[in-house]
């Protein structure tokens, strides 16, 4: 199948590399235009090193970039890991139309960050979608949908780079197989059902050790490793990674309640939460454990 792709990144890379394997004809590969100082995009490293045709335009609204792709007579564009607007004039272009992947199961979680919200509001499921987009944002009909559990152990890490990647490239190869045989469903979404939510960025990610400590322990696994939940001490930040949660009830929300060589442990309401790794403002990621020796920890101290 003549296939026009578009995507980034480590995913992106990954998907493309599973189309090339098996055989599919990439007659382009869209990428974002390149940053100045930064690195070549893993995607755009590989599809040169497979002599595939790259293109990087600023904007997809732009109709000469339209009359490009049409030049390239795809059957289907496949859309892995965009953050570019793409309007419905460039999704249509090919033969079957576009689709597109998205990590969350749809209607629910619409937008950016997919992944981090149902792990920070404490839900136990979410999974990823493949869909035909239109004008709207993660809107148009479902193709495929693929489930995962969300453990009380789980991260933004694990969740998206144990399952929801590897599960998303096998996905999209079932997808593209749908379409050949003309078996790919188009279910509508419920415009009245589901969520969304914008991105999940650093101010999100405080936090307020007033709140419930599952709570508290649900937004740190959400945020793990990105953007990264923070606290503060002595007026410096302090990011907060891998924790446990603990039963025990015992201090003022934000008081350090016990600290030992790999950790230290910090109340909030109803529970305690007991951090294992962080990073210092301006530094490296090191052991809670490490941190509160350099910093001087003692039981009664306070953060945020």
């Amino acid at each position: 199948m003549r296939i026009l792709f578009n995507g980034q990144q480590a995913f992106g890379k990954a998907a493309l590399e599973a189309l090339v394997n098996r055989g599919e004809e990439i007659v382009g590969v869209y990428c974002a235009p390149d940053k100045p100082g930064k690195k070549m995009d893993v995607l755009k490293e590989f599809a040169l090193a497979k002599n595939l045709p790259v293109f990087q335009p600023a904007s997809f609204k732009d109709p000469a970039v339209w009359e490009q792709m049409k030049s390239l007579n795809a059957e289907l564009g496949v859309m892995a890991y965009v953050l570019m607007f793409v309007p419905e004039e460039a999704l249509a272009i090919p033969t079957h139309g576009t689709i597109q992947y998205h990590p969350s199961l749809l209607p629910w979680h619409k937008g950016p960050s997919s992944i981090n919200w149902p792990i920070i509001m404490g839900k136990k499921e979410t999974g990823l979608s493949i869909f035909w987009p239109d004008q709207g944002l993660d809107t148009g009909p479902v193709l495929l949908q693929k489930k995962t559990k969300i453990s009380d152990k789980d991260t933004l890490g694990s969740i998206y780079f144990d399952r929801l990647f590897p599960m998303g490239v096998q996905a999209m190869l079932e997808a593209v197989d749908l379409v050949k045989a003309k078996k790919a469903p188009r279910i509508p979404q419920d415009p009245k059902a589901g969520s969304y939510e914008g991105w999940c960025r650093k101010e999100n990610a405080k936090i307020n050790w007033k709140k419930p400590a599952a709570d508290v322990y649900n937004l740190i696994r959400g945020t793990n490793p990105q953007p990264g939940a923070w606290t503060t001490f002595k007026g410096k930040t302090l990011d907060v990674y891998d924790c446990v949660k603990v039963a025990k009830r015992g201090g003022k929300p934000g008081q350090i309640v016990a600290v030992a060589k790999d950790s230290f442990t910090v109340a909030a309401s109803g529970g305690q939460i007991k951090v294992l790794r962080v990073r210092p403002e301006g530094g490296q990621k090191i052991s809670a454990g490490q941190f509160a020796a350099e910093a001087g920890f003692v039981k009664g101290a306070k953060l945020g």
